[in-house]
């Protein structure tokens, strides 16, 4: 629903971004002037037609892999025309919204399947751990013997490179070159699982599951798309422990 009702702000967004690069690019050489022919008659009907896009390709993220694309045109006309439509604001929305929660519930459904089926194959690797929690993970290189392990309520202090199974990296400490510091209970359950068998040194490749990481909601903007599997590998670099209250 938030993707339909922001469709034509990410149009205005793309099309301000592109003006100001433009704005900031150096100043061509003089050359001879290129005519192009554009297929509308105006900016209005340019308008027109890069909203449409924008909200095709809305549909189709949602999983509105069939739509009539003539009532589309009828209910725009209702809007802009007479202002006489067959349903209320009321009415529309929530047909809307029912319409993209089974969209929604049938890509989620395929996509349990296929963290399934990834799980199920990864767990035949050799050197692959697996976790009564669906967490899987393998032991690059061992931490200190015998070493302490954080507690829930620990501060780590962790190098990590965050994939997806595809290989696309999201996010790397190693590459800003500075190691994360956090408290173990203030990140995604898979984290906070894991990193308590870990001691000090350990360097683990871990495989989390979407419920485990960050399920249907992950952050805005993010690479990370709704019940994806993630895969860091991390290195416990040092443990903090908390100090209980009666002691400070």
């Amino acid at each position: 629903m938030r993707k339909l009702m922001l469709c034509a702000t990410s149009v205005l967004a793309i099309f301000s971004a592109n003006a100001q690069v433009k704005s900031k690019a150096a100043k061509p050489v003089a050359t001879a002037k290129v005519v192009t022919t554009s297929p509308f008659k105006n900016a209005v009907d340019s308008f027109s037609y890069a909203v449409g896009m924008s909200i095709g390709e809305s549909l189709k993220q949602a999983g509105a892999d069939k739509i009539n694309t003539t009532i589309i045109a009828k209910a725009l006309n209702d809007v802009y025309g007479n202002g006489k439509t067959l349903f209320t604001k009321e009415e529309a929305n929530n047909i809307v919204q029912q319409k993209l929660q089974q969209f929604q519930s049938k890509k989620g459904e395929g996509k349990r399947k296929e963290n399934t089926a990834f799980f199920e194959k990864n767990k035949k690797k050799a050197g692959v751990i697996s976790l009564p929690n669906g967490l899987q993970y393998e032991i690059i290189k061992a931490g200190e013997e015998n070493g302490l392990k954080p507690k829930a309520i620990d501060t780590v202090v962790v190098n990590y490179v965050g994939t997806l199974t595809d290989g696309t990296e999201f996010d790397n400490s190693v590459k800003r070159g500075q190691a994360a510091t956090f408290p173990l209970n203030g990140v995604i359950r898979g984290w906070t699982e894991i990193l308590q068998l870990m001691t000090k040194g350990s360097h683990w490749k871990v495989y989390i599951p979407s419920e485990l990481g960050y399920g249907e909601h992950p952050q805005p903007g993010s690479p990370i798309k709704p019940n994806d599997i993630l895969v860091f590998e991390i290195t416990l670099e040092d443990i903090k422990v908390a100090v209980p209250a009666e002691t400070k």
